[in-house]
Parts: C-alpha cells; structure tokens; sequence
C-alpha cells in the first residue's frame, strides 16, 4: 500500500521548501506552491542553478503574510503581506512561458537583491494569470495549469527510490528527500515504482503521471549549506542507473483534476 509520508510546499520558487502536514490542492498545484518567484533586470526567472545560497533564505507562512528569514545573514526578516502585493504588473519569462505577474514592492527587491549580491526583483502569479503546462519535452496537456514551478503542478517520488540511492551512493552521509524539491513522497512500493504510475487518486483527485523527471544541477546543492558538491553528487551516483537518452531521471511529474485536500497518512488509489 503506498501511502503520503511528507508534503512540501515552496512558496518562493528555488527557496527553501516547507514540510507541511496537509495541502490544499488548486487548480496550479498546492495552495501557496510556487506563487512568487525572482527574476532579473530582464524580468527572467532565477533559481539555484544562479544563486545556490537561495536554498539558505527560508520562507514561514504565517497568518497574513509570507516571512522569510536568511539563516547565514544577520538581517531583518522580510515580511511579505498577502493582501495589497501588487506594486506594478509585468510580464515575466520562465522557461518557454511568458505569464503576467505582480511586482511586489521596493522594500522586498532591496532586501533580495542585497543578499544575493544581485539587481533582482520579486514577483507574484495572481489568481487571472493562466500559465499552461507547456514542457519542452512536448508535453501539452489541454486544460492544464502550472505556477512558476519549472514545468508541472506536482512532483512525486518514493521514499523506496531515494533508500535505494543512498544504498547505491555507500557513503555515510545521506542524501535527503529535500535535495530534490518534491511536493509528494510516498512510502511503500518498490525503487522506482513511480517511474510507471500512470493514474491514481488521492481523496477523490485524480493524478495523471506524464513524464519522469529529468534533473539537473539543482540536486547536487546541498539544500542545508547551500553549497554545490564538487563530485557532482547524487547526479553522479544516479546517472550509473538512471539515465536514458542521455539524461538522469528521478521523480515522476504529475498533472491532476479536482481540487481538494492532501494529508500524510492519505493512501494512494493506483489505477
């Protein structure tokens, strides 16, 4: 029986994630998942790939705002209000999209753009912005909508799947669930096993696995210190095992219908 075992959200993308006990699923994936995002003097997105210190600045959803707090500087929290965000609109590119967003305020651009050594700005995705799944593998389900996550609302792994790394690596340091941003984990089920899991449901939402999840840098910065392995680690351990067409799959990419919410403990529906 596969189960949920731990649920992020990343309310910032490329920001720290925060484990939750229970999320509300929206049209765009999870409630607060990826609404805001930084981008440079060219309005593009920004991530880890750029500044692997991001995954150092930690967002906190409190109750009429998003805060976030750098854990290696000496600075005052930013704290971001949910209700009057907007400062101006503009358009921002993310991948192959170009989605209307919300410049948020002068205050946030500031205190981002200092610590991260950089002119960046900080915007917001508001409810009227619809951006499609739109993958550059050609994936283009109708009806589909995705925040700024890179490419789908959701990404699913076992928790069979990242032992089995961690076995396969044989070093005492172990990598966690976090070095690869999931928003669903499960327990249960074989290594892998989500590489073929087409269609199920959780509490009457029904998922539709598209494709695997081809990875990239991201997972060999270490979500704690922030700092890029110099092994290329686990991208190296996992390409003598997970590689195809000449790129490292892990994880499985998820499209869904309905809305609802997501607990731990819930039972995955395969089928």
């Amino acid at each position: 029986m596969l189960k949920i075992s731990q649920l992020y959200l990343y309310p910032i993308k490329s920001l720290a994630g925060i484990s939750v006990d229970s999320a509300v699923v929206t049209i765009t994936g999870f409630e607060h998942d990826r609404k805001y995002m930084l981008v440079d003097e060219n309005n593009r997105f920004l991530t880890i790939r750029e500044f692997p210190k991001m995954t150092r600045l930690k967002p906190k959803l409190e109750k009429n705002g998003l805060s976030v707090v750098s854990l290696d500087d000496k600075t005052d929290n930013l704290f971001i209000p949910y209700q009057n965000r907007i400062e101006k609109s503009e358009k921002v590119i993310i991948w192959n999209s170009e989605v209307e967003a919300h410049i948020i305020s002068k205050k946030s651009n500031a205190w981002f753009s200092e610590l991260l050594g950089a002119n960046v700005k900080l915007v917001y995705m508001p409810q009227s912005s619809r951006r499609p799944v739109d993958t550059n593998s050609g994936y283009k389900p109708a009806g589909k909508f995705v925040s700024f996550a890179d490419a789908y609302p959701f990404m699913m792994m076992g928790e069979a799947s990242l032992t089995d790394l961690n076995k396969r690596y044989n070093k005492n340091n172990k990598f966690g669930v976090q070095r690869f941003r999931p928003n669903i984990v499960f327990s249960g089920g074989i290594p892998n096993q989500e590489d073929k899991i087409e269609r199920f449901s959780i509490n009457n939402i029904e998922f539709q696995g598209l494709e695997n999840c081809a990875r990239c840098t991201v997972p060999n910065v270490d979500p704690q210190t922030g700092i890029l392995d110099v092994n290329s680690e686990p991208l190296t351990t996992l390409s003598k095992y997970r590689i195809q067409n000449r790129k490292t799959y892990f994880g499985r990419n998820l499209v869904h219908s309905g809305t609802g919410k997501l607990r731990i403990g819930d039972i995955l529906k395969l089928g």
